[in-house]
């Protein structure tokens, strides 16, 4: 046999391995997140009920990107009625009832559902411009809200889970029966119908500013994601994270840390972030000689980081836009820094733990040239690049999010033609549209249910009242109003998904710390980082235990190893508190470059107080020092700064004498 050929042979035989090893761990990643998340527990149909799902996901894609190019635009209570008609339609035919996923099709008693939710969401479409000639509700209307409440409920109940479902029916019993209550929190009481009236018909419902943002900028983020993933962003990432960070000692674990920050940058999901990303660097790192917790854990907590790094960042982030009546931009800028910071902990605490292992750089010749990859696949960065220009120049996310869309298919278009593979990728355009509507149901699912616990918030004055109270319970301190905010937040996040956690915490905990001074912005973020960083918190946390499922570890072992690496991400938030200078709230630019610098010494001390490791070990009593040196260098303030990195830097140098010295390890 020539040798040519025995060398193409040998090159297929690699290749073939290597895309069942990837069909493998992609069938992992699938069965993880279907038990530990249930937005992903879709069922699995073969034959007409595929097709079926597949038209109305097609359907849904082509309509929003219809109405988001501006050439058919309709009035928003219209648009969100037709929006939350097909996630009722998705949502009876991609989720069971009750049990495991079954292929046969959906039940007679999914279909009763289907038909009862889409009429009673349709019909505002239909009819809300009669009402709002009448200025009345009659009896018809009544009941097609009742009817959508108890539709939304069931929704909420199947794709998202039953914890969201239970306390949105507790909203709707504060609401009817809160005048019995003693104390700060008794009202003087709601029939039902002024509460579906209050639900259904006005925009502080289910109609509201949660849905309208999913209808909006969430759904084409979300469809710009699934372009994007099924045109070889994935691949990309891969590749081009593994020639920034893997050419450094533990590059393993810091291609781990680029991949999930890249990644998330257009995926804005923490458990979907571990899933596409852990499935190749926890083995990476595995072979590497990381342990397989630590592996693990560095995943969940680089993956939940996604949710807070520009420019998509989570679905939250857009409905925070809309609350503070801010152009999106603006919170991307504001989000910019904090996440660097995140991520450079990370990085400190990945290089500390390699450093200790005694491990060395990643050989060369395993690592693919930076100009050969982008030769191949460099096309990639232009719809992120095109996302990010719209937004900064002042165009509407959804303007930019549509430009984006448009910019992947030129981009991928043309490189399909070039290289021949146009067939291929007008199938992946197809398989975008319909994963996009899939993955948007949860979301948008949970978008119109957290609307009933805004109409009953609203109407009660809940949301003043316990911030009253939590101002109270703290007796005015700053730091205890920010500490118990954070407690809630993180206790409701182990329920509810991000964006319903964000929304309820921001109607409950911001005004506690508006009402104290806090800049709107600062408390807004406040809040909103805590939501996601809740997916990190043990005992239930999820970004950790789907790292756990795709590593075969222990989900409590991963969780507090999880928590222990993104412990410094719990501590930048109270920055923006006391001074916001990292989200760019200053008129000093001195200001922020200040602030950051010494938040970045600050993450890095953190990083390794929390390893017990600078050049060498370190004793409890000097890492509880470091950590203190570290809170002073995040926490802005001259006096603070200085005293925090005179501490770092004793410490630094006294370890460097040491080991010039031989001296045994403190």
């Amino acid at each position: 046999m020539p040798k040519d050929a025995s060398v193409k042979k040998e090159d297929l035989k690699e290749n073939i391995k290597e895309n069942i090893e990837e069909e493998i761990s992609q069938a992992k990643a699938e069965e993880v997140l279907e038990q530990i998340d249930k937005e992903s527990s879709f069922r699995k149909f073969a034959g007409f009920w595929a097709k079926v799902v597949a038209v109305v996901a097609t359907l849904m894609s082509l309509y929003h990107l219809v109405t988001s190019s501006g050439q058919w635009v309709l009035p928003s209570m219209h648009h969100q009625s037709v929006h939350l008609t097909f996630l009722m339609i998705l949502t009876f035919l991609l989720y069971p009832a009750f049990g495991k996923k079954k292929g046969s099709g959906p039940s007679i008693c999914d279909l009763i559902w289907l038909a009862v939710s889409a009429v009673s969401s349709i019909y505002i479409l239909l009819y809300f411009d009669e009402f709002s000639i009448r200025g009345t509700a009659i009896p018809r209307d009544i009941v097609m809200g009742g009817v959508l409440v108890v539709c939304v409920l069931e929704a909420t109940r199947r794709s998202v889970g039953k914890e969201l479902m239970i306390l949105s029916i507790v909203f709707l019993a504060y609401g009817l029966w809160g005048d019995h209550l003693p104390g700060l929190l008794g009202h003087s009481g709601f029939s039902l119908r002024r509460i579906i009236y209050q639900t259904y018909l006005t925009s502080e419902g289910i109609f509201g500013v949660a849905l309208n943002v999913s209808s909006t900028y969430i759904f084409l983020f979300i469809l710009f994601g699934s372009f994007l993933a099924e045109t070889g962003m994935g691949s990309f990432i891969k590749d081009f994270a593994m020639c920034i960070a893997g050419r450094t000692i533990g590059g393993e674990g810091k291609v781990a840390i680029v991949t999930c920050g890249l990644m998330g940058m257009i995926n804005g999901s923490a458990v979907g972030n571990v899933a596409a990303t852990g499935t190749f660097t926890i083995p990476l790192m595995r072979s590497a000689g990381f342990k397989p917790v630590f592996s693990a854990a560095l995943v969940a907590a680089a993956g939940t980081g996604g949710m807070i790094m520009p420019p998509v960042m989570g679905a939250a982030s857009f409905i925070m836009a809309e609350y503070l009546g801010m152009h999106y931009a603006r919170i991307m800028l504001a989000a910019a820094i904090p996440a660097v910071l995140y991520y450079l902990s990370q990085y400190v605490y990945v290089h500390i733990e390699a450093k200790r292992l005694g491990m060395q750089k990643v050989p060369s010749e395993k690592i693919t040239p930076i100009f050969t990859v982008l030769k191949a696949q460099g096309h990639m960065i232009i719809p992120i690049v095109t996302i990010i220009y719209l937004l900064l120049i002042g165009r509407t996310p959804l303007y930019a999010a549509f430009y984006g869309i448009v910019s992947t298919l030129v981009v991928t278009v043309i490189a399909g033609t070039i290289q021949r593979k146009l067939t291929v990728m007008l199938k992946s355009y197809l398989r975008a549209l319909e994963q996009g509507a899939r993955q948007s149901v949860s979301v948008g699912v949970a978008c119109a249910v957290v609307g009933i616990i805004n109409s009953v918030t609203n109407l009660t004055s809940l949301g003043f009242t316990l911030g009253n109270a939590i101002v109270s319970l703290a007796a005015g301190s700053i730091v205890l109003t920010a500490f118990l905010t954070m407690i809630l937040s993180i206790i409701l996040g182990m329920g509810l998904p991000t964006t319903a956690c964000y929304i309820i915490t921001a109607t409950i905990g911001a005004p506690a710390l508006l009402k104290l001074g806090v800049n709107p912005l600062a408390a807004h973020m406040f809040v909103y980082y805590f939501a996601c960083l809740s997916n990190l918190t043990p005992p239930v946390a999820l970004a950790s235990y789907g790292a756990a499922g795709l590593s075969g570890q222990n989900p409590s072992e991963v969780g507090w190893a999880g928590f222990r690496i993104a412990l410094a991400g719990f501590v930048i938030p109270y920055t923006f508190i006391y001074a916001p200078a990292l989200l760019f709230v200053s008129e000093s630019y001195g200001e922020i470059i200040t602030a950051t610098i010494s938040a970045t010494i600050g993450v890095v001390a953190a990083a390794a107080a929390v390893q017990g490791y600078i050049f060498k070990p370190i004793n409890t009593f000097l890492r509880i020092l470091l950590f203190a040196a570290a809170c002073l260098l995040i926490f802005p303030g001259f006096e603070t700064d200085i005293a925090g990195l005179i501490i770092f830097a004793v410490m630094a140098i006294w370890q460097k004498m040491q080991i010039k010295s031989g001296t045994p390890t403190a």
